[in-house]
């Protein structure tokens, strides 16, 4: 996420309001992760297809 601007943090606050998709900041796993976000996949295809689809559109809105 470092090409978006936005801290790990932002990223992930303005990501669950806008899309209702939920990430982990990548600071949260220390110093190193800034700029990256985790994601768990403990889900369906489907709803881990439409996630991504939601964090797309999220990202191509900040252009």
């Amino acid at each position: 996420i470092r090409s978006t601007g936005l801290s790990s943090e932002e990223f992930c606050k303005r990501l669950i309001y806008a899309e209702r998709v939920a990430v982990v900041p990548g600071n949260a796993f220390g110093d190193c992760g800034e700029g990256f976000v985790r994601v768990a996949y403990s889900n369906s295809i489907q709803n881990i297809a439409e996630a991504l689809k939601r964090i797309k559109h999220f990202v191509d809105g900040l252009k």
